[in-house]
């Protein structure tokens, strides 16, 4: 199995550059495992209390449950991937099977922080784009899909958002292979990355 790892910034394009990537690959080889669906649980918090918490920080990730998914994937077993809701700030008690497949692609913010996640990467990502952008990408994301008022979105990017993404997301691009600047339609990126997993696989298998 070959395993990607592709990390950025909040609204810098991940999720882009993960469907150009399945446009040019054969989709039912590859599985795509979301960070954002790894927030710890939390059912003893309130709504309000759940509010408050940093999801930007590397301790809100569940690492220990991702890490133990991608290693039993990549041992041909199958998972059950929970599902989180932005809504609620909380896992909604449903899951998603997955099964093995050739290909899998981990994508979120912190996807490169973790060493022991980092380990189980042949191919890392990081996807790069400016300030000012991916502000404007968070803004349409969270007041359109996800409830936020446009005061909600701004006081967050400036108390955690950007603070977190200048602590520990922007410093972790040194571990990426492979650094796509998306501030315009970057095909020729895509396409070297498309080889690069094409080529990588071949060997892998």
């Amino acid at each position: 199995m070959l395993t990607i790892g592709i990390a950025g910034g909040t609204g810098s394009g991940k999720t882009t550059v993960v469907n150009n990537i399945l446009k040019q690959l054969d989709s039912d080889r590859v599985n795509v495992l979301t960070q954002d669906n790894y927030y710890h649980y939390n059912p003893d918090l309130s709504f309000e209390e759940r509010l408050k918490l940093n999801y930007d920080h590397p301790r809100s990730i569940d690492f220990e449950l991702l890490l133990s998914h991608v290693k039993m994937l990549k041992e041909g077993k199958s998972i059950n991937e929970p599902v989180y809701s932005f809504i609620t700030h909380s896992r909604t008690g449903d899951f998603k099977i997955i099964h093995p497949k050739e290909i899998l692609i981990v994508e979120g913010i912190l996807a490169l922080i973790n060493p022991e996640l980092r380990k189980e990467f042949d191919v890392k990502v990081f996807v790069n784009a400016d300030s000012d952008e991916r502000l404007i990408r968070r803004i349409r994301r969270d007041t359109q899909e996800r409830g936020r008022n446009l005061e909600e979105v701004l006081n967050r990017y400036q108390t955690t958002l950007k603070p977190m993404h200048d602590e520990f997301i922007q410093p972790s691009m040194e571990f990426a292979d492979i650094i796509i600047p998306t501030m315009k339609k970057n095909t020729v990126a895509i396409d070297v990355l498309t080889s690069v997993i094409q080529n990588t696989l071949k060997q892998i298998v």
